[in-house]
């Protein structure tokens, strides 16, 4: 009786799991795998019902044949070297002198943590709006203080429309950069900083030689998400050139072609070249991995 009752309670874990299971094979595993298979095929919108095997023809192109994917990954990294570094550097500084505040902290947080948790796409139209050349509130603001003389035609020009992509991605990942070293901070124990200013450090010399080190694990991770994060990027460019009325794909002069803009608009735009979208979704998924690996030895050579 004993036995029958521990096996009727071994099935119970199972059953309790199989859901889960069910719905991460049908929805993640399957679509990637026959993704995966497409890669390989010659399949667009014109040939629905005929599939035709290429095998790496569709990866030898993307790598040696084609200039805009290359050109959409060297804007990706543009944007992840200049807007990372800005939003680590801000993120950490911001979390340092918040860690001691008593008053307003929580509010604090929660503000800047919000752009993080807001729809790309509604961040791409405030944006869109904001930096509007007629009525938007940065050339009216701009002009009232005498920085300008004339408006700025923000999201018509490929240098300004650059740097507008480079103030959303640190405006959003700023609060959830800050908030990773707040909890990092909150591990760190007090008995470092004790010891260090019974010998005299000053607070610069505890910041450069105890918090920034005990720090390296959080930054080795928000490097690594960061890196993530800027080669998914495409809601918020797509999304403000699009609130400004053009039609462009990566915006004025392609400067805002990030990798997945490119996978989509040959994936469902230009001909709906689906094998072809596929083999740059993995050769995607390839940089990333490989990007991601190097960090990780770098930082922890490093260390």
């Amino acid at each position: 009786m004993k036995k029958k009752k521990k096996n009727k309670l071994a099935k119970w874990p199972y059953i309790f799991v199989a859901p889960f299971i069910i719905t991460y094979i049908a929805f993640y595993m399957y679509p990637m795998i026959y993704s995966f298979f497409i890669s390989f095929t010659d399949w667009t919108a014109v040939t629905l019902d005929n599939r035709v095997f290429v095998g790496l023809k569709n990866y030898i192109r993307v790598f040696t044949n084609d200039p805009m994917f290359w050109r959409s990954i060297w804007n990706t990294v543009k944007m992840m070297i200049i807007a990372m570094p800005l939003t680590i550097i801000s993120g950490l500084l911001v979390a340092v002198l918040m860690f001691n505040m008593i008053k307003g902290r929580q509010l604090i947080q929660t503000i800047n943590f919000l752009p993080y948790i807001t729809m790309p796409i509604a961040i791409g139209l405030i944006f869109a709006n904001m930096f509007n050349t007629n009525i938007g509130a940065v050339n009216s603001i701009l002009m009232k203080l005498g920085l300008i003389d004339e408006k700025i035609n923000w999201l018509g020009d490929s240098r300004y429309a650059f740097i507008v992509v480079i103030i959303i991605c640190i405006w959003k990942n700023f609060g959830y950069f800050m908030v990773l070293y707040l909890s990092g901070l909150s591990t760190i124990s007090t008995e470092y900083y004790d010891a260090a200013k019974v010998d005299g450090a000053t607070s610069v010399q505890c910041f450069w030689k105890i918090t920034l080190p005990l720090l390296r694990p959080i930054t080795t991770f928000v490097i690594v998400q960061g890196a993530i994060g800027g080669f998914q990027l495409f809601d918020e460019a797509k999304t403000l050139v699009s609130g400004s009325g053009s039609t462009i794909v990566g915006g004025p002069g392609r400067s805002l072609l990030t990798i997945v803009w490119y996978f989509y608009d040959c994936s469902f735009q230009n001909n709906s070249r689906y094998g072809y979208g596929a083999a740059i979704a993995f050769s995607m998924l390839i940089i990333i991995a490989a990007m991601s690996f190097l960090n990780v030895k770098l930082l922890r050579e490093k260390e």
